[in-house]
């Protein structure tokens, strides 16, 4: 005679409480098929760029490069401070990354949707996605929020690891 098996409520209960568990002590994130593409405009002539843009592919995000000889312009239209330039810009789901960014930072970003214009790593700091150098230490950077006439620190990296 077969037996019927029924979870039992306490049984319900639990598995419940901890597949909640679960759920509010993982950190958000986003599946690599849900994350949007990012087009990365770039001198051909940087090869830090290309090393960034092998990160943020590893980090799971669809990429199109565009080349120009002058980066400039596009910054301008889009707003990038002149005290957060950096050597190639990308534009992802309404926002503007700047240079060297960790491909976490844009994800936070991205799950938080912030309003902001974008986020940004000044200048080129040596252990920042791109720009690892054998043999040197990575210095500390910030990440920094901005928008019109604001600028705010959103993180702070040595290498890719957020300090």
């Amino acid at each position: 005679m077969p037996t019927e098996l029924y979870p039992s409520r306490r049984a319900l209960m639990i598995g419940a409480a901890q597949a909640a568990a679960a759920l509010a002590l993982s950190p958000p994130s986003l599946a690599a098929e849900a994350l949007p593409k990012m087009t990365v405009t770039r001198d051909p002539n940087c090869g830090c760029c290309s090393n960034w843009i092998a990160h943020v592919k590893a980090a799971g995000f669809p990429v199109e490069v565009v080349e120009v000889p002058d980066v400039m312009p596009l910054k301008t239209r889009l707003g990038v401070p002149d005290a957060l330039a950096s050597c190639h810009t990308a534009e992802i789901d309404g926002y503007v990354v700047e240079g060297h960014v960790p491909a976490e930072a844009i994800k936070r970003l991205l799950v938080e949707r912030l309003r902001v214009k974008g986020i940004a790593v000044a200048g080129m700091p040596v252990g920042s996605p791109g720009m690892e150098i054998p043999g040197q230490a990575p210095q500390i950077y910030e990440v920094v929020l901005f928008a019109s006439g604001e600028q705010r620190l959103f993180a702070r990296y040595r290498g890719l690891q957020q300090i």
